[in-house]
């Protein structure tokens, strides 16, 4: 039933390590289920998406925003005749790698890793699904197929310039591609990324009150979706009301994306997935129009919500928690825990103990790094 393009699971190029197939599983099944039950992946349920997430209980964590993701992925390319394992699988690895405090932490790490190499979230997901993983007899990591290690490494684009560490390493062990496009499951896994933050992040800072159901009125996408709200429910209860809107604004964006896919692969025939690599642009986007209009909601969402005092506050203090803690290990890596004394022990240079310890504060969770700096630096 795939389409001719689509990634087929009996044309895998296999993993590093070779295993024997799984009985019931294809192989794209297999590396998602390896994916949820992974340590990384269950972490994710306290991880900042926007607020802290000890802030509210009903604010999406990296977790809840990596289920809503995989749940776009799974439509579109069920739509498109693509493998819906592979874009799901993809969707749900695509955030393994960020730190504690969403961004904000990324951005901290990054600045105290910029002499050892420096330090990227998606480059971060490599490192953890080829290494940091432990839990296999046989491998370290995930022994995750080619076509998955590929979505990850670069389903946002061909990947160019200097490259990361931790992609580096993973690269020279088994060449990604990287100056080529993923396949269009990868494609539809960042646009599904796209999608579900731009619905999500409408729903998280109406509920926080930074800005409310008026100020959308006044934005392109989501003012045509209140307005046929209203139209269809006169009096609808706010919540209702809102719940109603943003999910047509939800909506017109996967429509979107579906329908622009299907122009341009009519129009290309693409008859393998190799082709779709080397099309030269990606097949899976927003129409123009489209685009943006988004463009105009994020600007929107940037400065009303990301950067809003009440965040700002926050962003500083879980800045200072990473500039703290990151300098404390690794002027005493003996604090670290007992499982991550055999790397240290290991360690034949400061980069190399630069890295174990990004590897430790980049796996944090909000509320375990708040907890460590508490106890360690009072």
């Amino acid at each position: 039933m795939l389409a001719p393009f689509a990634c087929q699971p009996g044309e895998s190029r296999g993993r590093q390590k070779p295993e024997s197939m799984s009985t019931f599983r294809s192989p794209f099944q297999r590396d998602r289920d390896r994916i949820i039950h992974s340590s990384a992946f269950r972490r994710l349920k306290h991880k900042t998406q926007v607020f802290v997430e000890h802030e509210g209980d009903y604010y999406r964590t990296r977790l809840t925003h990596s289920i809503e993701v995989a749940q776009v992925a799974r439509t579109i390319s069920g739509v498109l005749g693509l493998n819906t394992d592979l874009a799901e699988c993809i969707a749900l690895a695509h955030d393994l790698g960020h730190t504690p405090f969403g961004h904000t932490g990324e951005d901290a790490l990054a600045r105290l890793m910029e002499p050892y190499g420096g330090f990227d979230h998606n480059a971060q997901a490599m490192r953890i699904v080829t290494r940091l993983e432990r839990h296999y007899a046989e491998f370290d990591g995930l022994n995750l197929t080619w076509e998955s290690l590929e979505g990850i490494a670069k389903h946002n684009g061909p990947v160019e310039g200097p490259l990361p560490y931790a992609l580096a390493e993973a690269n020279a062990q088994w060449d990604l591609e990287l100056h080529t496009y993923a396949s269009a499951e990868a494609q539809v896994a960042a646009i599904a990324d796209d999608v579900a933050y731009s619905h999500h992040d409408l729903h998280d800072g109406l509920r926080s009150g930074l800005f409310t159901e008026a100020d959308l009125m006044e934005l392109p996408v989501t003012a045509p979706a209140f307005e046929e709200v209203d139209a269809l429910y006169p009096g609808l209860e706010p919540m209702r009301r809102r719940h109603e809107a943003l999910r047509r604004v939800f909506g017109r964006m996967v429509e979107d994306v579906i329908a622009v896919a299907q122009g341009r692969l009519e129009a290309a025939q693409p008859k393998s997935v190799e082709e779709i690599r080397q099309m030269g642009a990606t097949v899976i986007r927003f129409s123009k129009p489209l685009y943006q209009e988004l463009k105009v909601i994020r600007s929107f969402l940037f400065h009303r919500m990301y950067r809003a005092p009440s965040v700002m506050k926050e962003r500083a203090k879980v800045t200072a928690v990473v500039n703290e803690l990151f300098p404390l290990f690794m002027a005493r890596p003996e604090l670290l825990p007992q499982e991550w004394r055999r790397d240290v022990e290991a360690a034949a240079d400061e980069t190399t103990l630069a890295r174990i310890v990004a590897d430790y504060v980049a796996g944090m969770t909000d509320r375990f790094a708040l907890q460590e700096h508490a106890r360690l630096c009072g």
